[in-house]
Parts: structure tokens; sequence; C-alpha cells
């Protein structure tokens, strides 16, 4: 009996959030905050059955920010996902604060 495995899995951003088992601060930039740059970006990625990030893509907000916010998010590691016993490639949309409350 043949069983289909998806390439990849979409993944809900809580749901990849709690796999991270390493995640780099992403760095604000001097100039950003010294001009009150703040804001969300929003990023997509494809998390490999290794569990690293691979095809990064900005979705949205501030362009100033975005380098910093990929430069950050694509040393993050995560735990493999598993489906079925086996890992799977999974996409997800990684949200990255600047500024704001901390």
């Amino acid at each position: 009996k043949a069983k289909v495995v998806p390439h990849s899995v979409a993944l809900s951003a809580g749901v990849a959030a709690g796999m991270i088992i390493h995640k780099t601060t992403p760095i604000y930039p001097k100039f950003a905050q010294d001009a009150h740059i703040t804001g969300t970006v929003v990023l997509k990625a494809m998390i490999t059955k290794q569990g690293s990030i691979e095809g990064l893509q900005v979705l949205s907000g501030p362009k100033l920010l975005a380098p910093a916010a990929a430069d950050a998010v694509k040393t993050w590691k995560y735990k493999p996902y598993m489906l079925d016993g086996q890992p799977v490639a999974v996409e997800t949309n990684i949200t990255v604060v600047f500024g704001g409350k901390s």
C-alpha cells in the first residue's frame, strides 16, 4: 500500500514558535532606533527536515527593518516537524517586532 508524504506542510506561526530550539535576537539598527522607526516584519520561511531556515521572503513590514529581521531568522534552528514518524519540511510565517513596549 503506497503512502503519500507531502513535500511540505503549512504550519501555524504558533506551532512553529513552539519548535524553536535556537533563536538569535534581531539587531535593532541604531539608525532605525534614532529615527524612531518601529514596526513588525513578517517573513515567510521554509523549515527544512533538518530544522534550518530556507527560502526566506519578506511579506510585510518596514523596508529599513526587514534586513535585520531576515539576518537573525536565517540563523534560527527548529526541531524537525514530524508527520507519521517522518520529518517533513514545513512552511510558516515568522513575525519580528521592533520597538514598542518590551
